[in-house]
């Protein structure tokens, strides 16, 4: 993926909390497509393999929900976290780290990560197709910035993590916004 390539369509089955709907689960199906997340914004995107896993958890995630105020400052006007699992997943996920800024997204069959040329095979660990680590600045559903762990591969015996980082991104942020020297 490089920067200019505009983001794949897809649609999302996303679940939504609706307080209409009574009970312990008061949520309904609600369908999300690349514009809906992408169109007329500047977002930073970030995938990883799995919820609830420990880079993902402890690293990852919190960075950028801790350093969302800082993006916003750098022009950033969303950040979504995306993973090759599905919405209840993402859902509790999201919950259990407390978010109230980055957004997360369920690509539960693979199909955005597929089209992005990003699934890969992981059963060496037990997960299946999943997400390789990358994260992007996308304006208006196309590419601006590509931050890709080395070593795409299927079955990797490693979890590279550090060029997607937040303290990167936010690195390349500060870089393009500085004034060129005359």
């Amino acid at each position: 993926m490089k920067s200019g390539t505009k983001l794949p369509d897809v649609t999302f089955h996303t679940r939504v909390r609706d307080e209409a709907i009574e009970g312990p689960n008061p949520f309904r199906w609600e369908d999300k497509t690349t514009a809906d997340y992408f169109a007329g914004k500047r977002v930073i995107l970030f995938s990883l393999p799995g919820a609830f896993t420990p880079t993902c958890s402890t690293y990852q995630l919190p960075g950028f929900e801790n350093g969302y105020a800082e993006f916003k400052e750098k022009g950033i006007d969303e950040i979504y976290c995306m993973s090759v699992n599905d919405s209840f997943v993402m859902n509790k996920w999201a919950k259990d780290q407390g978010l109230e800024n980055v957004k997360v997204i369920p690509d539960g069959s693979g199909e955005f990560t597929r089209k992005m040329g990003m699934l890969v095979d992981k059963d060496n660990l037990g997960f299946g197709m999943r997400s390789w680590r990358y994260a992007a600045i996308v304006n208006d559903g196309v590419v601006e910035a590509w931050f890709e762990e080395p070593g795409l591969m299927d079955n990797c015996p490693e979890d590279p993590y550090g060029v997607s980082s937040p303290d990167n991104l936010k690195k390349h942020l500060d870089e393009a916004n500085e004034p060129a020297l005359a």
